[in-house]
């Protein structure tokens, strides 16, 4: 990865900027979902609460697409959420104007930027446009988690990729 030529950069960038944009919408539903009564559920004492996880999924989400934008990553800097969003109608409202105003941004970024390597906690180093894989692939590793949590919540889960039991049930009674 060192070697990313800008050509390469600005195709994965693209690349990346759609598959944020179709993903983000299943995960504003699920975390939308959560029942607001239920946010206290957790199926196991070493697991994070519901609402805890929803404001995982949507902080981390931001940070991590935002390390491109900034050219690093600092694990210690306040988390982009605000602590006003508290419910998960606010989660999600926050979470889908932050994806939209982040990938603006990173639209417009360009092969220098998107080239550069950045260091994550002395892990491992790549070049900045790589942290949108690795944005991606953590929301759906945690959104996944947050949608096994809905059903035991009494919550419905929505469709993901193509429809779920329950929105083809929501469906059907709608008469459609």
């Amino acid at each position: 990865m060192a070697g990313m030529t800008a050509e390469q950069a600005m195709f994965v960038n693209g690349m990346y900027i759609d598959a944020v944009k179709r993903e983000s919408k299943a995960t504003r539903d699920v975390i939308a979902a959560v029942p607001p009564n239920e946010c206290e559920y957790k199926p196991d004492d070493c697991s994070k609460t519901a609402i805890e996880l929803a404001r995982h999924i949507a902080a981390a989400e931001s940070r991590l697409l935002s390390i491109p934008i900034a050219g690093s990553f600092d694990p210690k800097g306040p988390s982009p959420l605000p602590e006003s969003a508290k419910t998960p109608a606010e989660i999600a409202a926050w979470y889908e104007q932050s994806t939209v105003d982040t990938l603006s941004k990173l639209s417009k970024l360009t092969p220098e930027q998107l080239t550069k390597i950045v260091d994550f906690r002395g892990l491992f180093q790549m070049p900045a446009v790589m942290y949108l894989q690795f944005a991606l692939h953590h929301s759906i590793h945690h959104r996944g988690q947050l949608s096994a949590y809905l059903r035991a919540m009494g919550g419905k889960v929505p469709a993901i990729y193509g429809e779920s039991y329950d929105s083809a049930a929501a469906k059907k009674a709608a008469g459609g």
